[in-house]
């Protein structure tokens, strides 16, 4: 695989990034493939993606993994 500062500047390039506990985020515009063939397309500068797969417009994301129950305080009361 090619790699070197030609990469850096390809326009066709588009930066991912991973957040923790959270969604993908990629640089737009993007088409997304869903695996029944189905495409969104975004013209978005940037597209957040769901990686938690609780979202209810997935393949987008709709900060669902914001929504998760914490553990319990461990201290005790009084």
């Amino acid at each position: 695989m090619p790699t070197g500062p030609r990469h850096e500047t390809d326009p066709d390039r588009r930066r991912v990034t991973v957040v923790p506990d959270g969604p993908i985020l990629v640089e737009g515009p993007v088409e997304i493939v869903l695996d029944d063939g189905r495409k969104v397309v975004s013209d978005r500068f940037v597209v957040a993606l769901c990686a938690c797969r609780r979202s209810r417009r997935f393949p987008l994301c709709d900060t669902s993994h914001r929504r998760r129950t914490r553990p319990a305080d461990p201290r005790p009361d009084g």
